[in-house]
């Protein structure tokens, strides 16, 4: 039995079982239109069910010594080790990603977990000094309770772990929603595995459903104090708007219109490297993607011819196919909104120096040049493999240019001398920035998020606890303190 088949199904409070709603998430393989299977979707009532079981879980796991929670951070590691080959083969049918791309999100995905072992001995307090002659105060750094995690499908195991691993190693409980297009790879693998290295239950619940059934339930319901949610900026906004309406906070890792820039005196062919990878690995479907490169006009013609030629020969199909660079979009939805944000950019005057067929849900790389300063399509993100080349004059057109979009996630900057990189990456309004590499990084250890409308706060390393605990300040008087009446 796959896990397709094991895992269609909700998983609250220990126990696997059907949502009641009266519809069906299908899930299909994104290369081939398979099936996979079929969720019947969780009501408002599950979602409640969901969050009461955390709460309930909560207050012992929270309790638990440190050590002890490490321990089952360590058994998920191993049966991650084990099931390698598993794990491969279901997330590529799932989510339509080469073989390339599967093991970086596996290897990833051991790395945050490594880094949860260290966190559930991070959350440190203080002592502080008080003007008050006897007084001690002490500051707590306690879980917030539950945390509801809403998972995006372009890494869906990866960042489903990303914000469900940390939270646990801190004392929460956790609702994890995936999204409807990856509900096993974000959803059900994840809960699976902590099942099996002997999480309490209750600690960790999944819950398979659309916002069309649900409405905002999830972030509305009283029990959980932090909303943690990647994806697009449009829901951001939204899960924003409603999580402050409750008194909720919010961890929002949304998208992206980053910037790959060539300086005059770059290595050229290193650069060619970088922009082809920041821009189509997962075709494109990466917040961090360089969506835009911008080349000093001493070396856009050498950088251009090279480029187009690189990508020219980038091979589509199958992603099960070892030769494959670029796979499915995760749907033909996709597809046809990429195909058509091409095609308006060519009808609008955009030169299409290489402009890629699509055949169901594979759309082969398109890059564009000559789009006006204003155009949309060097404002938004772009969610697959379509680039646009820009050209400019010095650093400083270069600065201005990068920085004329709402988004501020990530970027790079390629050059000879690394301070001069590190003078322009200051410059930039962006949350991340990368001198002589890609323009997509991800590292547990190393503050991860945007600025602009890529997001609020930070995920990895420290920020974590900051993410997932609270402060709480008592003070103890151990002498007598004199009142004024």
């Amino acid at each position: 039995m796959s896990y397709f088949d094991e895992l269609a199904y909700q998983f609250i409070d220990g126990e696997w079982r059907a949502g009641s709603g009266s519809w069906d998430i299908v899930d299909f393989n994104p290369y081939n239109g398979e099936k996979l299977t079929s969720i019947p979707v969780a009501t408002v009532e599950e979602i409640d069910q969901a969050y009461r079981a955390a709460e309930r879980a909560q207050r012992e796991w929270g309790a638990t010594n440190p050590y002890t929670r490490r321990t089952v951070f360590e058994r998920v590691l191993r049966i991650i080790d084990d099931r390698e080959a598993e794990l491969a083969e279901t997330i590529a049918a799932e989510v339509g990603g080469t073989l390339v791309k599967v093991g970086f999100e596996l290897h990833l995905a051991r790395e945050f977990l490594r880094e949860a072992i260290q966190l559930a001995l991070r959350a440190e307090g203080r002592i502080l000094a008080s003007p008050i002659d006897g007084k001690e105060n002490r500051l707590y750094r306690l879980p917030v309770g539950v945390v509801g995690v809403i998972s995006p499908f372009n890494f869906p195991f990866l960042l489903s772990l990303k914000s469900v691993a940390p939270a646990i190693a801190l004392g929460n409980a956790v609702v994890l929603k995936p999204h409807q297009n990856t509900p096993v790879c974000g959803g059900g693998l994840v809960a699976k595995i902590f099942e099996e290295a002997g999480l309490p239950a209750g600690v960790l619940n999944v819950v398979v459903t659309d916002i069309a059934e649900i409405g905002d339930a999830l972030i509305e319901h009283p029990v959980p104090k932090t909303i943690s949610f990647t994806g697009s900026e449009k829901v951001g906004r939204h899960v924003a708007t409603v999580a402050a309406s409750h008194f909720k906070h919010s961890v929002l890792e949304l998208g992206g219109n980053s910037a790959l820039v060539v300086l005059d005196d770059a290595d050229v062919d290193y650069a060619v490297d970088a922009a082809v990878f920041s821009r189509f690995v997962h075709q494109g479907q990466v917040c961090m993607a360089a969506n835009r490169v911008l080349v000093d006009r001493a070396v856009e013609q050498e950088f251009t011819e090279k480029f187009v030629a690189r990508v020219a020969a980038l091979k589509v199909g199958d992603p099960t196919d070892p030769q494959t660079h670029i796979g499915p979009l995760i749907n033909e939805g996709q597809a046809e909104a990429i195909t058509s944000l091409v095609d308006r950019a060519v009808a609008d005057g955009a030169s299409a120096l290489l402009h890629g067929e699509t055949r169901g849900t594979l759309v082969a790389p398109s890059v564009l040049s000559g789009l006006p300063e204003d155009s949309p399509l060097l404002q938004q993100e772009i969610f697959g493999p379509v680039v646009v080349l820009v050209p400019f004059d010095g650093d400083d057109e270069a600065v201005r240019l990068t920085n004329t979009t709402p988004y501020g996630l990530s970027g790079a900057v390629h050059t000879a001398d690394i301070e001069r990189g590190v003078r322009f990456a200051k410059r930039i309004e962006t949350g991340m920035f990368h001198v002589n590499d890609a323009t997509v990084h991800d590292e547990p250890i190393v503050p991860f998020g945007g600025a602009k409308s890529s997001g609020v706060g930070r995920l990895n390393g420290d920020a974590m606890v900051e993410a997932f605990t609270t402060t709480k300040w008592i003070s103890i008087q151990h002498g007598r303190s004199q009142f004024p009446f």
